[in-house]
């Protein structure tokens, strides 16, 4: 267990080259700043209680979730500034605007289908429901939990409690299996 002194003198030997390596990352010294002080928190709050040995290690990977955090927000912040930005008329004359009323959907998407196309879409999707439906249990189980949720093979196999192998071959059967029951059915994709 490491001792406050021993944290304080290692949060303190750390902290120029853990600042330098954040500054790297994401280009901002005040940016770089927060991060380092966010994992130092982080480190001095949930593992405090490690021997001394284990804090370098602990503190390099908080470092590093810090940093790929401060990218996420700022992928979120910067796709809605880009989103908001070109929609307001510029030079303030017209107090009135509705962002929605200046929405126009963009083809290809849900917004712009005509009601045929949706109607035509919907009927689709029960066909391939009906046939996914029809598959053996094991197969059904394993090509949603890969496909429809999007789990990779590890977490489906655990899941579902067989091998990796054994997702991986039920999946194989089952796409086939649709493939074959949706071309009969005149349905090709």
């Amino acid at each position: 267990m490491a001792t406050d002194k021993e944290l304080s003198d290692f949060l303190e030997n750390v902290e120029r080259r853990a600042f330098k390596q954040a500054v790297y990352a994401v280009r901002k010294d005040e940016s770089a700043l927060d991060i380092v002080q966010d994992a130092m928190i982080k480190l001095a709050e949930k593992y405090g209680d490690k021997p001394a040995a284990e804090l370098p290690m602990l503190f390099q990977r908080i470092l590093q979730t810090t940093i790929l955090d401060y990218f996420r927000r700022e992928k979120v912040r910067n796709t809605w500034v880009s989103l908001f930005s070109g929609m307001a008329p510029s030079g303030g004359e017209n107090e009135d605007f509705d962002i929605l009323e200046s929405y126009a959907a963009e083809d290809g998407t849900e917004a712009s289908e005509s009601s045929a196309d949706k109607v035509e879409r919907q009927q689709m999707l029960s066909l391939i429901d009906a046939e996914v439906q029809k598959l053996p249990a094991r197969q059904r189980e394993a090509f949603l939990m890969r496909y429809w949720q999007d789990m990779d093979v590890a977490e489906t196999a655990e899941a579902m409690g067989c091998s990796e192998g054994s997702v991986k071959t039920h999946c194989s059967r089952a796409t086939h299996t649709l493939a074959e029951s949706l071309k009969a059915l005149g349905i090709t994709l």
